[in-house]
């Protein structure tokens, strides 16, 4: 076969769009539309994800970025989120009856901050009008006839006990010091002198009846006591009325105000029962203190008649839509705050924080799972709260069995869709490592990295670039110009007939080539300008490619461009840097020599080799095998390495490079070195599709510059990756100017032919090659070698000494 057959045509070198699709001559004559391009699949998976109510049913995102995943989810679900009523707000108010435990309200939209100000002007309000009711004419005059009562009444109660005591001889007497009794002598006040006169009957007497005396006294303590109480209780009693009056009508005015929920008119009443128990507090009869202390203060006091409102969502309009950016637990689940007392680390319900997942209740969360990951506790937070429908704050320590003394807020129910974005394989590790994954995110949206190239898909793709020129005030693109970016979109795609949804990249070229333009004092971008930005791209990122070449060029990396060598290939390799990649040459060598050691890799033996490079040396030692060892042994051993590499060699597609070399080394035909080939093989000798491709035509074509084109250098590439065909323009002009050409092989044999120069040959019948033919040559030299190492072999077993035994029946060594 002619080498020329193998030559692949200009026509199949490089993608190029036609300017005269597009029907505009500007991009300003398009009307910007408001579509997803080319990603039907993973739109329909998120309108059905927002769109189903049961439970499970969140969304995750899978996709490379780049793709518009995150533009592309919100655009959705704020568009969906609009179709739905505001969700609720939701308070958080003190448990008067158990304060460590705060009890959830949730209010219809903008009610929430409704109550809290409701609250708050109420408190204010009995501030002023409870001091005011209590320094009135009314309440002075019914305690003072309480007062009087009680005074009265003690009056005629120590009368009583005065007449009664009296007549048991002694008087009755209130000093500061309390009740002095006196005995009486006649009627009269005992002296000492008339005590020293009495008769020891008499002093017993005295003493009967004082004791009497001191009962009765007693007992009128006892029911003066009895008396302050009822008179306590009694202006108690008055406090609450007078107080209850004070803010009555305004209680009942909120109850009725918020009737429809059934925990408020039970919270105010539990309010005006506190402050009935408090009233020193709103009198203002606590003593101050003589300096302030945080959380002891009068408006620390008050702040257990405030409202914590947690969600607000007075302003929402529709479903709230949110996105978390750094989702840690405490920003995922909300916090306790806490504040220090004299030492000591309090807190109470008003420090309690909202998290995203309350913010978003009633709507959609947006967060990226790798970020979930990271965090500690935020994964297994977030399942708990899919599964159970509820949102509970607390300490992270409470979760492990920490105990912390602190509040218990009581759980808020949630209802929400969870969208999270994720790489493909952080979705299948979930999915195959997390048992509660698949049970909680039920829907993936896929989203692909490229679409088709019919004339509908460019026409997208230009309004695509006219729709950012008006977002984002760029200058206005040529129809020249928008051909340019959509041939770069297709050699992102790396496939012929398929166009890149790698919108980042795309965007970041129609910003530069817009800047370009601006900067050459342009109203429109044209394709030159286009060019530029790709050009300019390059140059920011290609500073190690520069270096590489370099070394090659002058021969530090020894690679030939020239002439024939046996056993020596040029091999292609690609270098990734993230943000760019190139291609690069490497030498290859093969030396073939008598034994059985088989295809020794050197990079596999000084571990500098990788899995699927190993296993493509496997593929072709058996390949030489089943070819050329019907019918003899293989009597081989041949060496393999890249030279001049010191890190890790990866990837198969060297694999025919390395079996064509091994195959010179064995017959000593000569490579072209004006020639380089990629391509991996299989056991039947075919050539497989490698990846870029395009990158590593170049790669050796810029080497080839460097050196001098000759006009018969050139690259050996697999046929099927000819689909893969996007090279750089500068490539394709010397591929028209015929001084560079791309080869396409589908067999090892075609790239024998084009490296040789020979026929490879094609095997007879009876199982032969032609004479003549390469293949030939590779038989008759594994012929000769094995026949020459079984005649070494046998040699070396006719020289081995015989072992004979003596009489004593012990070996002896004899010479044959």
């Amino acid at each position: 076969m002619d080498i020329k057959d193998f030559v692949v045509p200009l026509a199949e070198l490089r993608h190029t769009c036609d300017p005269a699709e597009f029907p505009f001559k500007t991009t300003d004559e398009l009307k910007p539309r408001e579509e997803v391009i080319g990603q039907a699949r993973a739109v329909s998976a998120i309108e059905f994800g927002l769109s189903i109510k049961n439970h499970g049913y969140n969304i995750f995102v899978s996709g490379i970025p780049g793709t518009g995943r995150n533009t592309i989810v919100k655009s959705i679900v704020k568009r969906i989120s609009l179709g739905r009523p505001a969700p609720e707000d939701w308070c958080y108010i003190n448990n008067f009856k158990d304060p460590d435990r705060p009890l959830s309200v949730k209010l219809g939209p903008g009610k929430g901050r409704e109550l809290q100000r409701d609250m708050e002007k109420f408190i204010e309000l009995m501030l002023g009008e409870i001091p005011k009711v209590f320094e009135s004419k009314e309440y002075e005059e019914q305690k003072t006839r309480v007062q009087e009562e009680l005074e009265r009444a003690k009056e005629v109660l120590f009368e009583d006990t005065g007449r009664t005591t009296k007549e048991l001889g002694f008087q009755l007497t209130v000093t500061r010091t309390g009740i002095v009794k006196v005995p009486l002598f006649k009627g009269k006040p005992l002296q000492s002198e008339d005590l020293e006169r009495l008769s020891a009957e008499q002093r017993l007497e005295m003493d009967d009846r004082e004791k009497k005396v001191d009962t009765e006294i007693r007992d009128f303590l006892s029911k003066a006591r009895q008396l302050d109480k009822e008179a306590r209780e009694r202006i108690h009693e008055l406090n609450r009325k007078v107080a209850h009056f004070a803010m009555g009508h305004q209680l009942d005015d909120l109850k009725e105000k918020y009737l429809a929920n059934p925990r408020i008119p039970d919270y105010l009443s539990d309010v005006e029962e506190d402050i009935l128990g408090n009233l020193k507090e709103f009198l203002g009869q606590t003593p101050e203190l003589p300096f302030h202390i945080e959380g002891m203060d009068r408006a620390s006091f008050l702040e257990r008649y405030r409202v914590n409102v947690l969600v607000d969502n007075a302003a929402t309009r529709g479903g709230p839509v949110v996105e978390e950016a750094n989702p840690t637990y405490n920003n995922l689940v909300g916090r306790i705050e806490r504040k220090m007392r004299l030492g000591v680390v309090f807190t109470n319900f008003m420090m309690i924080k909202t998290g995203s997942v309350l913010q978003a209740n009633g709507g959609y969360l947006i967060m990226n799972a790798l970020d979930v990951l990271r965090n500690p506790f935020s994964w297994d937070a977030l399942k708990r709260i899919i599964k159970k429908n509820e949102v509970k704050i607390e300490d992270i320590g409470e979760l492990y069995g920490i105990a912390t003394a602190g509040i218990k807020p009581e759980p808020i129910p949630i209802s929400l869709k969870i969208i999270m974005l994720g790489s493909p394989w952080l979705y299948y590790l979930l999915y195959y490592y997390d048992e509660d994954f698949r049970s909680i995110f039920k829907v993936k949206s896929d989203f692909d990295t490229q679409m088709g190239g019919t004339a509908e898909d460019k026409e997208r793709y230009a309004n695509f670039i006219g729709a950012m020129a008006v977002e984002e005030k760029l200058l206005p693109f040529s129809r020249e110009a928008v051909a340019e970016v959509i041939d770069y979109a297709a050699r992102l795609a790396e496939k012929k007939g398929k166009l890149s949804l790698r919108f980042s990249d795309i965007s970041d070229i129609v910003r530069e080539a817009s800047f370009w333009a601006g900067r050459d004092g342009k109203r429109t971008v044209e394709a030159g300008h286009v060019d530029t930005a790709l050009d300019e791209k390059v140059y920011r990122a290609n500073l190690l490619e520069e270096r590489i070449q370099e070394l090659l060029t002058d021969g530090t990396i020894m690679v030939d461009v020239a002439g024939s060598v046996t056993g020596q290939v040029n091999g292609l390799s690609v270098y990734d840097l993230g943000d760019f990649s190139f291609g690069k040459p490497s030498r290859i060598t093969a030396r073939a020599y008598l034994g059985k050691a088989g295809v020794v890799d050197i990079e596999r033996e000084a571990k500098l080799s990788g899995r699927i490079y190993n296993k493509g040396v496997l593929i072709l030692s058996h390949y030489l095998g089943g070819t050329y060892a019907q019918d003899k042994a293989l009597s081989l051993s041949a060496s393999l390495a890249f030279e001049q590499s010191y890190g890790e060699v990866e990837g198969d597609s060297a694999s025919t490079a390395e079996l064509v070399a091994i195959l010179s080394a064995i017959t000593g035909v000569p490579l072209r070195q004006d020639l380089a080939i990629t391509g991996s093989i299989n056991q039947k000798g075919e050539v497989q599709p490698i990846g870029g491709v395009n990158e590593k035509i170049e790669g050796f074509f810029a080497v080839c510059k460097a050196k001098g084109l000759t006009g018969s250098q050139g690259v050996v590439i697999p046929k099927i990756n000819v689909k893969n065909l996007m090279i750089r323009k500068e490539v394709l002009q010397a591929v028209k100017a015929g001084t560079f050409q791309v080869y396409a092989v589908s067999t090892v044999d075609d790239a024998v032919s084009i490296l040789t120069g020979m026929n490879a040959g094609e095997r007879r019948t009876d199982g032969a090659w032609p004479e003549g033919t390469f293949n030939f040559l590779v038989d008759k030299r594994l012929k000769e070698m094995a026949k020459k190492l079984k005649a070494d072999e046998k040699g070396e077993k006719e020289k081995e000494p015989e072992k004979k035994k003596d009489e004593n029946n012990d070996e002896v060594k004899t010479e044959k």
